[in-house]
């Protein structure tokens, strides 16, 4: 049940929470790019507009696909989709930063310190 809302029980049924349909988003968007990156580039997300339509019981199986849309400099934008069995349950948009690992391991040291 580590993919469930917080609050199942008294009346309300295991389903998938919004935060994880967006993790597992964000993964296949990651994903979807990865092939195309140098070895030191990874890409991170910036921002992501979801409608959360339909609930979706734990254990159901989701498909999520993620399809570029845009690209300006190294910035990408997604149009991403969850489904479950039955239905559309996430529509929105999602964009995504192509960085580079040697930099922004750096950014983070210097406010680690």
């Amino acid at each position: 049940m580590r993919h469930a809302i917080e609050f199942v029980g008294d009346g309300m049924p295991a389903v998938v929470s919004t935060p994880n349909i967006i993790q597992f988003l964000e993964r296949t968007a990651r994903h979807t790019l990865t092939p195309h990156l140098e070895a030191d580039e990874r890409s991170v997300g910036l921002e992501i507009d979801i409608k959360h339509l339909a609930p979706t019981p734990v254990g159901q199986t989701i498909h999520c696909t993620a399809r570029i849309i845009a690209v300006e400099g190294t910035k990408i934008q997604f149009q991403i989709e969850a489904r479950d069995d039955r239905e559309v349950i996430v529509r929105g948009l999602h964009k995504r930063a192509i960085i580079r690992t040697d930099s922004f391991s750096k950014r983070v040291q210097e406010k680690s310190k």
